[in-house]
Protein backbone atom coordinates (compact mmCIF):
# COMPACT_ATOMS: atom_id res chain seq x y z
CA UNK A 1 0.00 0.00 0.00
CA UNK A 2 2.79 2.33 0.48
CA UNK A 3 3.45 2.30 -3.22
CA UNK A 4 -0.21 3.01 -3.84
CA UNK A 5 -0.11 5.81 -1.33
CA UNK A 6 2.97 7.20 -3.06
CA UNK A 7 1.22 7.12 -6.44
CA UNK A 8 -1.84 8.78 -4.93
CA UNK A 9 0.36 11.40 -3.31
CA UNK A 10 2.10 12.09 -6.62
CA UNK A 11 -1.22 12.34 -8.41
CA UNK A 12 -2.57 14.66 -5.74
CA UNK A 13 0.55 16.81 -5.97
CA UNK A 14 0.28 16.93 -9.78
CA UNK A 15 -3.44 17.84 -9.54
CA UNK A 16 -2.61 20.53 -6.99
CA UNK A 17 0.13 21.96 -9.25
CA UNK A 18 -2.23 21.90 -12.25
CA UNK A 19 -4.96 23.67 -10.24
CA UNK A 20 -2.42 26.20 -9.02
CA UNK A 21 -1.27 26.89 -12.61
CA UNK A 22 -4.84 27.14 -13.81
CA UNK A 23 -5.71 29.56 -10.97
CA UNK A 24 -2.68 31.67 -11.88
CA UNK A 25 -3.75 31.74 -15.54
CA UNK A 26 -7.29 32.72 -14.55
CA UNK A 27 -5.88 35.40 -12.25
CA UNK A 28 -3.77 36.79 -15.10
CA UNK A 29 -6.80 36.77 -17.41
CA UNK A 30 -8.91 38.53 -14.77
CA UNK A 31 -6.17 41.12 -14.28
CA UNK A 32 -6.01 41.70 -18.05
CA UNK A 33 -9.81 42.01 -18.22
CA UNK A 34 -9.74 44.47 -15.30
CA UNK A 35 -7.06 46.55 -17.04
CA UNK A 36 -9.11 46.57 -20.27
CA UNK A 37 -12.25 47.60 -18.38
CA UNK A 38 -10.32 50.30 -16.56
CA UNK A 39 -8.96 51.63 -19.87
CA UNK A 40 -12.41 51.58 -21.49
CA UNK A 41 -13.93 53.35 -18.48
CA UNK A 42 -11.22 56.02 -18.74
CA UNK A 43 -11.95 56.47 -22.46
CA UNK A 44 -15.66 56.72 -21.74
CA UNK A 45 -15.05 59.30 -19.01
CA UNK A 46 -12.88 61.36 -21.38
CA UNK A 47 -15.56 61.26 -24.09
CA UNK A 48 -18.28 62.19 -21.57
CA UNK A 49 -16.21 65.11 -20.30
CA UNK A 50 -15.63 66.32 -23.88
CA UNK A 51 -19.35 66.03 -24.67
CA UNK A 52 -20.21 67.98 -21.51
CA UNK A 53 -17.79 70.75 -22.51
CA UNK A 54 -19.30 70.90 -26.00
CA UNK A 55 -22.81 71.07 -24.51
CA UNK A 56 -21.75 73.84 -22.13
CA UNK A 57 -20.32 75.84 -25.04
CA UNK A 58 -23.51 75.32 -27.05
CA UNK A 59 -25.63 76.53 -24.13
CA UNK A 60 -23.42 79.60 -23.68
CA UNK A 61 -23.69 80.39 -27.38
CA UNK A 62 -27.44 79.82 -27.49
CA UNK A 63 -28.19 82.02 -24.49
CA UNK A 64 -25.44 84.59 -24.96
CA UNK A 65 -26.95 88.10 -24.87
CA UNK A 66 -24.72 89.11 -27.80
CA UNK A 67 -26.15 86.31 -29.93
CA UNK A 68 -29.24 87.62 -31.75
CA UNK A 69 -30.82 84.16 -31.69
CA UNK A 70 -30.61 84.06 -27.88
CA UNK A 71 -33.43 86.56 -27.44
CA UNK A 72 -35.38 84.82 -30.17
CA UNK A 73 -35.19 81.54 -28.25
CA UNK A 74 -36.42 83.24 -25.09
CA UNK A 75 -39.21 84.93 -27.06
CA UNK A 76 -40.40 81.64 -28.55
CA UNK A 77 -40.35 79.92 -25.15
CA UNK A 78 -42.40 82.81 -23.72
CA UNK A 79 -45.18 81.95 -26.18
CA UNK A 80 -45.50 78.40 -24.79
CA UNK A 81 -48.22 78.65 -22.12
CA UNK A 82 -47.87 80.29 -18.73
CA UNK A 83 -45.16 77.84 -17.66
CA UNK A 84 -43.12 78.70 -20.75
CA UNK A 85 -43.55 82.39 -20.01
CA UNK A 86 -42.24 81.88 -16.44
CA UNK A 87 -39.25 79.90 -17.73
CA UNK A 88 -38.52 82.57 -20.34
CA UNK A 89 -38.80 85.27 -17.65
CA UNK A 90 -36.10 83.63 -15.54
CA UNK A 91 -33.94 82.93 -18.59
CA UNK A 92 -34.22 86.57 -19.63
CA UNK A 93 -33.48 87.87 -16.15
CA UNK A 94 -30.06 86.19 -16.19
CA UNK A 95 -29.24 87.25 -19.79
CA UNK A 96 -31.22 90.38 -20.66
CA UNK A 97 -32.02 90.66 -24.34
CA UNK A 98 -34.13 93.34 -25.96
CA UNK A 99 -36.21 91.00 -28.09
CA UNK A 100 -36.74 88.60 -25.17
CA UNK A 101 -38.03 91.37 -22.91
CA UNK A 102 -40.20 92.75 -25.73
CA UNK A 103 -42.00 89.44 -26.22
CA UNK A 104 -42.25 88.77 -22.49
CA UNK A 105 -44.27 92.00 -22.24
CA UNK A 106 -46.35 91.15 -25.34
CA UNK A 107 -47.24 87.63 -24.19
CA UNK A 108 -48.01 88.74 -20.64
CA UNK A 109 -50.35 91.40 -22.03
CA UNK A 110 -52.06 88.90 -24.33
CA UNK A 111 -52.56 86.42 -21.48
CA UNK A 112 -53.97 89.09 -19.16
CA UNK A 113 -56.22 90.43 -21.94
CA UNK A 114 -57.60 86.92 -22.50
CA UNK A 115 -58.19 86.50 -18.77
CA UNK A 116 -60.01 89.82 -18.42
CA UNK A 117 -62.15 89.22 -21.51
CA UNK A 118 -63.08 85.73 -20.33
CA UNK A 119 -64.49 87.20 -17.11
CA UNK A 120 -67.04 89.27 -19.04
CA UNK A 121 -69.94 86.91 -19.91
CA UNK A 122 -71.00 88.53 -23.17
CA UNK A 123 -67.42 88.79 -24.48
CA UNK A 124 -66.58 85.20 -23.63
CA UNK A 125 -66.38 84.13 -27.30
CA UNK A 126 -64.14 87.07 -28.15
CA UNK A 127 -62.03 86.16 -25.12
CA UNK A 128 -60.90 83.05 -26.98
CA UNK A 129 -60.65 84.39 -30.51
CA UNK A 130 -58.98 87.77 -30.02
CA UNK A 131 -56.12 86.60 -27.77
CA UNK A 132 -55.53 83.61 -30.04
CA UNK A 133 -55.21 85.87 -33.08
CA UNK A 134 -52.95 88.28 -31.18
CA UNK A 135 -50.86 85.36 -29.91
CA UNK A 136 -50.42 83.98 -33.45
CA UNK A 137 -49.43 87.41 -34.79
CA UNK A 138 -46.93 87.79 -31.97
CA UNK A 139 -45.51 84.29 -32.50
CA UNK A 140 -45.04 84.86 -36.22
CA UNK A 141 -43.25 88.16 -35.61
CA UNK A 142 -41.13 86.51 -32.94
CA UNK A 143 -40.07 83.66 -35.23
CA UNK A 144 -39.13 86.19 -37.90
CA UNK A 145 -37.00 88.05 -35.33
CA UNK A 146 -39.02 91.27 -35.60
CA UNK A 147 -40.09 93.38 -32.64
CA UNK A 148 -43.55 94.16 -33.93
CA UNK A 149 -46.26 95.09 -31.38
CA UNK A 150 -49.56 93.25 -31.75
CA UNK A 151 -52.57 94.96 -33.28
CA UNK A 152 -54.20 97.75 -31.21
CA UNK A 153 -52.86 96.85 -27.76
CA UNK A 154 -49.18 95.93 -28.30
CA UNK A 155 -47.83 99.43 -27.66
CA UNK A 156 -49.85 99.61 -24.44
CA UNK A 157 -48.39 96.28 -23.30
CA UNK A 158 -44.87 97.63 -23.89
CA UNK A 159 -45.65 100.72 -21.85
CA UNK A 160 -47.53 99.00 -18.99
CA UNK A 161 -45.00 96.21 -18.48
CA UNK A 162 -41.77 98.12 -19.14
CA UNK A 163 -40.42 96.87 -15.82
CA UNK A 164 -39.87 93.39 -17.30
Amino acid sequence: MSEENKDLGDKAEDAFDAAKDKAKDLGDKAEDAFDDAKEKAGDFADKAEEAAKDFKEDVKETFDPNNPDSGKTIAIIAHLTLVGWVIAYFMNSSNKTEIGAFYLRQVLGIMLLGLVLSLIPILNLIAWVLPLVLWLMSLISCINGEQKPVFLVGTYFQDWFKGL
